[in-house]
Parts: C-alpha cells; structure tokens; sequence
C-alpha cells in the first residue's frame, strides 16, 4: 500500500512527520554539540514508532472490511 491509497488527512499528517524525522537526522550529523545531539536524537526515537504505528493503523483501516485481509494481531482484542 502507498501513502496514495490513504485518505489525505493521513497522507499529510504522515509526510510532516516523515519530514521532521529527516530534518532531526540532518540536525543530528551537523551539530558538534554531545547534549544537543542527545536531545535531537531522543526526539527522533520518540517519533519514529509513532509514525510506525500511523502506518499499521493506516493499513488496518484500509483494509479491514476486505475478504481475507488478516488483521494485525497488534490490535486485535
């Protein structure tokens, strides 16, 4: 699945996030500073799994009512 075959609202809401990911990991290899770093790169690992749930979330929506789709056993109850 791609991001084309999501409604808009997620496609943008998971393209700034995707964003901001890129603009941490760019800040991350410029800076020289050890805490800012840190700091940077604890962000980054804050985000990362929310986009990863964005996207698990996304695909399970999609598909839910599809014959045969095989839910993620993540979210099931």
């Amino acid at each position: 699945m791609s991001l084309a075959d999501l409604s808009p609202g997620y496609r943008e809401s998971a393209q700034l996030l995707s964003d901001r990911i890129k603009q941490l990991r760019k800040a991350i290899q410029e800076t020289e500073d050890p805490e800012e770093k840190w700091h940077l790169e604890r962000r980054k690992a804050e985000l990362i799994p929310i986009l990863t749930q964005m996207n698990e979330l996304a695909e399970l929506t999609a598909h839910y009512y599809d014959p045969g789709f095989w839910r993620n056993e993540k979210y099931t109850l």
